[in-house]
């Protein structure tokens, strides 16, 4: 079925990408939107919104059943989830398909198997994919956490089953602390995700993070290469690249393809991502989990390879084959991808909505601005802080950092104060130069050097 009609279930700057990647399809739009986002930019762009309820996200975004009535109210042919909200709710993916219109991602089932990271590990394993050492399925008691960690020892992760973003983990250093957190993880994961079902992982120590964006059919499968997003605070990613620019070719060839085979072993159709942590010193790289949508951090993957990965999951879901096979896809320069957010970072991040008095997007070859501003537009406070992200191309990773230096200098945002600041502190920093970071050297670096030059205050909870 050839898609004519969208409705974008999601807010912000994705659901401007989504608009733009459809009306450039020729296909019509709907956007939903809370009371609170009646003004936002994708309301304008889009040929047609509905208000499906109040600000708080349970009322309107998270509520399944407005967004289905509005979809079909609108008689539109298909539903774009985004990131976040519902995108990996299995639950809506089946509502969406049950009202006879065509959800733009997996099917509900695959979803339901590759959310649930206990069952994701297991499908890995499976298709030969290497997996962090840790338990084999979820853990009942603190008995059975006591006896995985005997054998894995310790530091170890406990990790909340469902979910993502970071919540429901926690770093257990010994025994006490695997006795005095496990509870604690599992109240905050039944909380956050409506499951309190854990499993423990090894910490690799001084690991980076790298994943390979997929793209399958459910009877083709590719990989459009792989990212580093190493450069997190709290477990959530700030800055992202592409190529993971210090991976061997080697260990890239393996890691890629052990993306598409776990692609393969479940018939994948969409987008997605596989993610995997690296050991530098080894070489060797483990399996941590499938985010079964399209990431915050496509657009490097799009800067490298030229494809338009919203495109092509549109084109999927109304039932083309992959338009790309593996020989076709091919990666060139380097790009980043700087996450910029409604934050003040000399006061602890702390989330800054307000009313944007002044908007200058840098231009020239290589820049990208992904963003939901403009003039005049009031930030509502109910909502994730990312306000837009500021990605740049070149044919190094040296030339792309210079890049970044100036464009990031050209990026005006007045009337609430930005994380441009640490991006720019983070582009003319020596370790990030050299490629000299792991996944906890953010958090260290913003106590030490950053908190040096800003005056930083500490970490707001």
């Amino acid at each position: 079925m050839t898609i004519r009609s969208i409705l974008v279930a999601n807010r912000g700057e994705i659901a401007v990408r989504i608009i733009k990647a459809a009306k450039a399809l020729g296909i019509r739009t709907v956007q939903v939107h809370s009371a609170a986002d009646a003004d936002m930019l994708a309301v304008k762009l889009a040929d047609e919104a509905i208000d499906i309820g109040s600000p708080a996200p349970k009322k309107s975004y998270l509520n399944i059943e407005a967004v289905v009535n509005a979809a079909k109210a609108a008689g539109v042919d298909a539903v774009h989830p985004g990131y976040g909200f519902l995108s990996e709710n299995a639950d809506f993916a089946d509502a969406v398909e049950k009202a006879g219109l065509i959800f733009i991602g997996p099917k509900g089932d695959a979803i339901r198997l590759l959310g649930d990271k206990v069952a994701a590990r297991t499908v890995a394993a499976k298709a030969g994919v290497p997996t962090v050492p840790g338990s084999a399925g979820r853990l009942a008691t603190i008995e059975e956490a006591r006896a995985v960690a005997a054998k894995t020892g310790f530091p170890i992760m406990i990790k909340a089953a469902a979910g993502g973003g970071g919540r429901g983990i926690r770093i257990a250093a010994d025994l006490a602390d695997l006795e005095r957190l496990f509870p604690q993880a599992s109240a905050e994961a039944l909380a956050a995700f409506g499951d309190g079902g854990l499993y423990l992982e090894k910490v690799i120590t001084k690991a980076r993070h790298v994943e390979v964006q997929i793209l399958g059919d459910g009877k083709n499968f590719v990989h459009c290469f792989e990212r580093e997003c190493s450069l997190q605070r709290r477990r959530q990613k700030v800055w992202e690249e592409a190529p993971s620019f210090l991976l061997p070719a080697e260990v890239r060839a393996k890691l890629c393809e052990s993306a598409v085979a776990l692609a393969r072993e479940v018939a994948y159709r969409g987008a997605g991502t596989v993610e995997y942590l690296y050991d530098e010193t080894t070489r060797e790289f483990y399996f941590i989990e499938v985010n079964t949508r399209i990431q915050v951090e496509h657009p490097v993957t799009e800067m490298i390879t030229g494809i338009d990965l919203v495109s092509e999951m549109i084109r999927v879901a109304g039932g083309a084959p992959l338009s790309i096979r593996q020989a076709d896809v091919e990666a060139f320069g380097h790009a980043i991808e700087c996450r910029i957010n409604a934050e003040d970072p000399a006061k602890g991040f702390m989330p800054a909505p307000g009313t944007i008095s002044r908007l200058v997007v840098p231009e020239g070859e290589g820049i990208r601005f992904d963003t939901m501003l403009y003039e005049g537009y009031m930030i509502p406070p109910f909502y994730d802080s990312l306000v837009g992200k500021l990605i740049v191309w070149a044919e190094t990773r040296e030339a792309c950092l210079e890049r970044l230096r100036q464009a990031l200098s050209g990026l005006v945002i007045e009337g609430i104060p930005t994380t441009i600041s640490l991006h720019l502190a983070l582009a003319s920093d020596a370790s990030v130069a050299r490629g000299a970071f792991d996944t906890r050297f953010l958090e260290r670096w913003l106590e030490t050097e950053f908190a040096a030059k800003t005056g930083a205050t500490a970490e707001v909870a």
